[in-house]
């Protein structure tokens, strides 16, 4: 980012000011905290439930998705959101068990990315639109995308209320939740749909190649910091929004090359360092 700012200084009130003077930074922080927040609660089942990869293939699905949207010159976001949605539901259906869901979601995978890249080999337009599904375009984010992205977490937020419980329990233990007669088909399309929804609106921040650092890296740390679901539900989305938050204001301040880097870069760095420290810091004790 770089604009025009003089480095650190001792007063970090002062470097607050600064940065909040410009409408783009108050609207990155807006729309990062509340990905950030999504992020970490969604992540935390992502990585009980063992769908690391799904999540992964969902932000793949999704940029086939907004490929083929910005080649119709329709809104990215509803190509993601129609995309991985659609692919969301039919991991769901076809891969019913965690367990052997790999095969399905790799095939579902493989189709979409041929779309994308069919769609992408179709466009014409501007490379940084593409770029910016990519890597994530965290300072493009306008007021109106911020509300959007707001309306949509809070959806997420109510929908995950209402299912919190039997989907933590379908988590925990799958063979005991399906012989307990738990709704497990409904439960997991509900799960997927979720995530595929939460996938959307985190490419905007870090974009496709790097939705790992939002949505699963916070919550495999707060797994080694806390047993307890309820906390290390809250530990992954403070994990989340405290590197999001930390991410923009480097990449407002870092001088040199790195001023040219995107702030998904600085992200994903903190969160995996963190990853590395928790985990072998386990290792020592």
């Amino acid at each position: 980012m770089g604009m025009d700012s003089m480095g650190f200084s001792i007063n970090l009130l002062a470097d607050l000011e600064q940065m909040f003077q410009y409408p783009i930074v108050q609207h990155a922080f807006e729309a990062g905290t509340v990905v950030a927040i999504i992020a970490g609660i969604v992540g935390y089942f992502v990585v009980l439930r063992r769908s690391s990869f799904a999540a992964h293939a969902l932000s793949h699905i999704g940029f086939a998705g907004a490929a083929g949207a910005a080649l119709l010159g329709v809104n990215p976001v509803f190509g993601l959101l129609s995309f991985t949605s659609v692919g969301g539901f039919g991991i769901a259906v076809l891969g019913r068990r965690a367990a052997n869901r790999d095969v399905e979601i790799g095939t579902v995978l493989a189709f979409m990315l041929g779309l994308g890249v069919l769609f992408i080999s179709l466009y014409t337009g501007y490379e940084t639109e593409v770029y910016s599904i990519l890597f994530g375009d965290i300072l493009g984010i306008s007021s109106s995308d911020v509300l959007t992205t707001l309306l949509i977490s809070l959806i997420i937020l109510a929908a995950l209320t209402v299912v919190y419980r039997p989907l933590l329990f379908a988590s925990l233990d799958e063979d005991v939740a399906e012989a307990k007669g738990m709704p497990m088909l409904l439960l997991g399309i509900i799960f997927m749909l979720l995530v595929a929804v939460a996938t959307s609106i985190a490419v905007q921040v870090v974009g496709v190649l790097l939705i790992f650092s939002l949505m699963v890296t916070p919550a495999a740390i707060a797994q080694r910091l806390t047993k307890r679901p309820q906390h290390a539900v809250i530990a992954s989305a403070a994990i989340a929004l405290m590197a999001t938050w930390l991410g923009l204001f480097i990449d407002y301040y870092v001088p040199g090359p790195l001023a040219r880097a995107p702030p998904s870069f600085f992200i994903t760095s903190e969160v995996f360092i963190s990853y590395l420290l928790v985990r072998f810091s386990a290792r020592l004790k």
